[in-house]
């Protein structure tokens, strides 16, 4: 195998959507953004859609943006997003309608019904999944009892990224990292949950066979090819199609002694273990075991983590105020320290109609001072996400029975130098920030595997950490008496909430 390549990354989050290139020297990987676009919930009555078809001619304009741009022929390009979600086929291979968003609020009350027919001992113990109403099987519950048509027609359930891959290989399969997110999947057997499926009458023969990462889905389709100015046809190959999978496959050093936290719209905070861990202790914690990438299981807690200032700031942009990260971040260090504090996670933040009320009627109701302007809203969520972190690498450690020494942040937060700082305070231990691009790099990483340009994970973790630059922060410890005394005031709200 050569060992210069071109690879592209095709990566999905629930705000944007970027294609990048990524040049493999031997060594290093150098990425590039090809096309950055939008991406978000559409609201439609009462319900929230993703714009599926519209993502895919994004995804198309940038691919054709990355071969056209790229120094040599690409190789290969593989595709993650957000999880969770899916959309519906018919016999025919129709889509059948815009996939709902995972914020829709169809799922309510589903945790009660599953719940009746499906205990949640035994549903944690099969699935090992953590109880979110956003779950795959929540929302086909909803979609179940409340009739759906759709579901009533459908032939074939492909995740996001699957059905982007169906469209570009005319190849359908599913992939490991991301069907363990769906409560649908027995975390141990590694296969479909049948019986739990059709114990909650939802049929099996939706779901299609799994593939590992790694696994090549298939060439493009020729018409693709020709739509998007390829020269040769490329490899679809599959990442760790759940975006958390691919970002945490590109944490640089992970060990027995760090956690990672994949910090962006969602943290993602966890550590990598080998086999799912399912006690009653994991239970009542609510912790989640979803595959990773080199048959690894991510045990890990979904936090609502930068969608709190995301929606503060959708809200103050239309007000025509100032709303850039280095303008909120410094009204943020001229707000008092640690005076208001919330659960990032409480049920009023899910999806409010105006995000800074809800964070001030929550301080109210707890009976601390309401932040009276936009920086006191930005630190105390700054804050709040830091001690929530702090609360549950505590959990995980106990879970687990490790020494959790380091933190590792990769993603978009891990730019936030406040957020890290605070983080590091909180948890009174170093934080080791980056990359930023980890679910790119992750993303990359496992087709150079796949091709033979790299031999395993641990070989192109140790590639990443020589590609980007770490940033670490250390915890200041003439502020642990104060943080100290803040986490056992956060600890209350959490369980009065």
């Amino acid at each position: 195998m050569p060992s210069e390549a071109m690879l592209i990354a095709v990566d999905l989050g629930a705000s944007s959507g970027r294609v990048l290139t990524a040049q493999w020297d031997g060594a290093h990987f150098d990425l590039a953004v090809a096309h950055r676009f939008a991406n978000g919930g559409v609201s439609v009555g009462q319900h929230l859609y993703w714009d599926i078809l519209r993502i895919w001619e994004a995804m198309l304009t940038g691919l054709r943006r990355a071969v056209a741009t790229a120094s040599i022929p690409p190789s290969s390009v593989g595709i993650d997003s957000w999880a969770v979600d899916f959309a519906l086929l018919d016999a025919h291979d129709e889509l059948l309608g815009n996939p709902h968003h995972y914020r829709d609020l169809r799922t309510q009350g589903m945790l009660e019904w599953v719940d009746a027919r499906i205990g949640k001992r035994e549903l944690f113990e099969r699935t090992g999944i953590q109880f979110l109403s956003i779950n795959t099987l929540y929302q086909l519950a909803a979609m179940r009892q409340q009739e759906s048509p759709a579901l009533q027609v459908a032939r074939h359930l492909l995740m996001i990224p699957d059905v982007l891959n169906y469209w570009l290989t005319g190849e359908r399969c599913g992939e490991y990292t991301n069907a363990s997110t769906t409560m649908c999947f027995d975390c141990r057997t590694r296969t479909w949950a049948r019986d739990v499926l059709e114990r909650i009458g939802i049929s099996s023969g939706l779901f299609p066979p799994i593939q590992q990462p790694g696994a090549v889905v298939g060439p493009l389709l020729p018409s693709i090819q020709s739509a998007i100015g390829a020269g040769r046809s490329l490899e679809v190959v599959l990442p760790g199609t759940h975006d958390t999978a691919s970002a945490v496959a590109a944490v640089p050093n992970l060990d027995d002694h760090s956690a990672y936290l994949s910090s962006g719209t969602w943290s993602l905070l966890g550590v990598e273990i080998q086999e799912p861990i399912t006690t009653d202790a994991a239970l009542a914690f609510n912790l989640t075991n979803e595959g990773g990438v080199g048959g690894k299981i991510r045990l890990l807690k979904n936090v609502t983590g930068l969608w709190l200032l995301q929606r503060c700031q959708e809200e103050w942009a239309r007000q025509q105020l100032p709303v850039d990260w280095g303008t909120l971040l410094e009204a943020a260090s001229y707000a008092p320290a640690l005076q208001s504090l919330i659960d990032p996670d409480a049920a009023q933040f899910v999806l409010p109609d105006s995000m800074p009320a809800a964070i001030c009627n929550y301080c109210i109701q707890t009976g601390q001072p309401a932040p009276d302007n936009i920086g006191a809203i930005v630190r105390c969520c700054l804050e709040s996400l830091a001690l929530k972190y702090r609360y549950v690498l505590e959990g995980i450690a106990s879970v687990t029975g490790r020494a959790i020494d380091v933190l590792r942040v990769v993603g978009g937060g891990s730019q936030n130098a406040v957020l890290c700082q605070f983080t590091a305070d909180a948890l009174q231990r170093p934080v080791v920030a980056g990359p930023v691009e980890a679910t790119a790099l992750g993303n990359v990483l496992v087709q150079a595997i796949s091709l033979g340009l790299i031999p395993d994970l641990a070989s192109g973790r140790a590639a990443i950490a020589q590609s980007v630059t770490l940033d670490t922060y250390t915890p200041r410890r003439e502020e642990a008496e104060k943080w100290e005394a803040a986490y056992l005031r956060f600890k209350h709200f959490l369980v009065s909430s």
